[in-house]
């Protein structure tokens, strides 16, 4: 049995544990401030790599992990730190995730992925996307806060790396995608040799064997991979499982639904060159954005942001009817008039 078989198992258990565990709000926002959380102590080991060995390196990466791999990873805690820095109740929290866009971006850079470095760029879109949500005080502390970014990049982001990343654009422009290309072609010959049921878990790279031989290896590109692997039967509802998403996404209050598609985004947009059909963030992400959904419905729409600064009229009425020691009647949400 594959070893992704049994990861598939675990993965399913995690998002059932999120379903059944975190059903709140406040619960769901606790684990976008754990994943703010990991993704420092992967950023600053990488910073510490690069502080200890930045004459012998080229590239710098946490541990063992896969640079391009962690730059995902550090890109997708982007917009959730932009969402806590600017809504979380607690100040402590809010300059925590404030502070984790400076770190963040450093050490996405140093990892020297060029497809982190775009993923990047997808996940700051939050900025623009959520500006007008602000108050003018938290507006400025968090422009001054990428401004810093982008004073720490110019400063310690070696040569080498800025000559790596700056071929990003070439490599886009000519389709190569660092040698990408020629696995894809590869997957979709193999496709169509099994186009239904596919090759079966991890089988991609005996899939595209025949054709690369010794150079054969894993899809870079998560829905590539399922295709090969599981056919027209398997990619079908693996892209519908987005498309519910997204459908869910579009029931959040304003500020929240453009936090959510902008981390969506960055998620399908990072996924296009990595295999990342069995990997945590993938489906931790997805099941906290459906449970954020399905929160805000069972909560009748009548609390925006409970772990926030900001305040609805209808939970301000509340408010007063609470002093006034009258009842509390909360109108169940409108999916259409949120969307």
């Amino acid at each position: 049995v594959p070893h992704r078989f049994w990861t598939f198992i675990q993965l399913g258990l995690v998002v059932w544990m999120i379903w059944e565990c975190a059903r709140s709000w406040r619960r769901l926002v606790g684990l976008l401030v754990a994943y703010v959380l990991g993704a420092y102590v992967a950023a600053f080991e990488t910073i510490l790599l690069y502080r200890r060995m930045a004459g012998e390196l080229t590239r710098f990466t946490a541990g063992d992990t896969d640079p391009n791999d962690l730059a995902m990873t550090l890109a997708l805690a982007l917009p959730m730190a932009w969402y806590l820095g600017t809504t979380h109740r607690q100040t402590l929290v809010r300059w925590i995730s404030r502070a984790y866009l400076p770190v963040g971006v450093l050490a996405i850079l140093l990892t020297g992925s060029r497809g982190g470095l775009l993923t990047m760029i997808v996940a700051l879109l939050v900025v623009p996307l959520t500006m007008d949500r602000l108050t003018t005080g938290r507006l400025v502390t968090a422009v001054a806060m990428l401004a810093i970014s982008a004073g720490l990049a110019a400063a310690y982001i070696p040569h080498t790396i800025v000559e790596r990343l700056s071929t990003t654009g070439a490599e886009v422009e000519g389709g190569d995608f660092g040698n990408r290309m020629r696995i894809w072609k590869a997957g979709f010959h193999a496709f169509e040799r099994r186009p239904l049921t596919g090759y079966g878990t991890s089988g991609f790279k005996r899939a595209v064997t025949p054709e690369l031989g010794a150079a054969s290896n894993v899809a870079h590109n998560t829905y590539l991979s399922v295709l090969v692997e599981q056919g027209i039967v398997g990619l079908i509802p693996y892209l519908l499982m987005f498309v519910a998403v997204y459908r869910a996404i579009g029931r959040l209050p304003k500020l929240e639904r453009r936090f959510a598609l902008t981390l969506f985004a960055t998620l399908t947009f990072a996924i296009l060159s990595l295999t990342w059909e069995d990997s945590k963030p993938l489906w931790i992400i997805l099941a906290v954005l459906v449970g954020l959904s399905q929160a805000w419905i069972s909560a009748g729409g009548g609390v925006v942001r409970p772990m926030g600064p900001a305040r609805t009229e209808l939970e301000l009425s509340h408010r007063a009817a609470v002093r006034r020691r009258e009842p509390l009647t909360t109108p169940r949400a409108n999916p259409e008039a949120i969307a």
